[in-house]
């Protein structure tokens, strides 16, 4: 199989996984990329059995809406029962790194409010360290310079990335040449940097599961 059909295997496989999991009353987070697409795409065939969604860009709303899926403002709705996004990198611990489509800070806040996160990614994504796919960090406009200085201070090479500005009004800077060993403590290192909103490190909330299409079928991780 191509990488598309990678994407699309596991795409159909969150869908297995979630569909036990719906009632009429569910919302369901859907995050943003060419795999999260292909989710939003099957989810139109299941609308029925569930309320609606939360949307991680307004790219990913606008696919849900063009469906007939209804999506809700994240501050109106009292639980996401689970939120199913990709990655553009995973380690074995479910750690990922995101924000390869600039929507890092949606993503990561409808994760923290969802009760389960659903990781799709095909095999490519798949990793024993973290990094060599440059983490994405979403920072306030008037703070990039110095944000990309003390990123050099921690051992990275920040780009700015041109032409980019989040559905927030902030710009990204992508973080090249980095191993990053304990992602945790990177994760948290880099969000405590005046002017980052935050950053693309998946690792105190990492995926609770991790569907990956391989070759073989699709894992379960």
């Amino acid at each position: 199989m191509n990488q598309d059909q990678l994407k699309q295997a596991v795409a159909k496989a969150a869908i297995d996984y979630i569909q036990p999991k719906l009632e009429s009353d569910s919302i369901v987070g859907v995050g943003t990329g060419s795999t999260a697409n292909y989710f939003i795409d099957y989810l139109a065939d299941i609308k029925g059995q569930f309320d609606g969604t939360v949307a991680s860009s307004e790219a990913s709303a606008e696919r849900l809406k063009s469906h007939g899926i209804p999506v809700y403002d994240l501050n109106a709705v009292d639980q996401v029962v689970v939120y199913v996004d990709g990655a553009d990198e995973t380690n074995p611990q479910r750690m990922l790194i995101k924000g390869g489509g600039a929507a890092l800070t949606r993503e990561k806040i409808v994760a923290a409010v969802a009760d389960e996160f659903v990781c799709i990614a095909d095999g490519s994504k798949w990793v024993d360290v973290l990094g060599a796919f440059p983490l994405p960090v979403e920072v306030i406009p008037m703070a990039r310079s110095h944000v990309a200085r003390e990123i050099v201070k921690l051992g990275g090479s920040p780009v700015y990335r041109e032409g980019v500005v989040t559905d927030n009004g902030n710009v990204i800077l992508d973080v090249h040449d980095l191993q990053i060993t304990d992602p945790v403590d990177f994760e948290n290192k880099l969000n405590q940097i005046v002017g980052v909103v935050t950053n693309g490190l998946f690792a105190a909330r990492n995926a609770d599961v991790l569907l990956l299409g391989t070759e073989n079928g699709v894992e379960t991780k």
